[in-house]
């Protein structure tokens, strides 16, 4: 079994922990940051068994790249 490394990008909604897999657009959501993690990794891993490889390849959006800045306020 092949394995790839994605990205989850977390955000606290609520009462409530969203996670997003860009490279696939696919989210998922849990009670907690481990919760919402877990979720998407078995999202991400239903859609990869199940979808047709091309669909696979059209919907991954490659390189994801991750970083941080500073903005002025008021």
């Amino acid at each position: 079994m092949a394995r790839n490394f994605y990205t989850a990008i977390l955000e606290r909604e609520d009462d409530l922990y969203v996670a997003l897999c860009p490279e696939f657009d696919i989210a998922s959501q849990g009670q907690t940051i481990e919760e919402a993690t877990a979720n998407l990794k078995e999202a991400v891993e239903l859609f990869l068994e199940t979808a047709d490889p091309a669909e696979v390849q059209q919907r991954l959006h490659a390189p994801i790249l991750v970083t941080t800045f500073e903005a002025a306020q008021g």
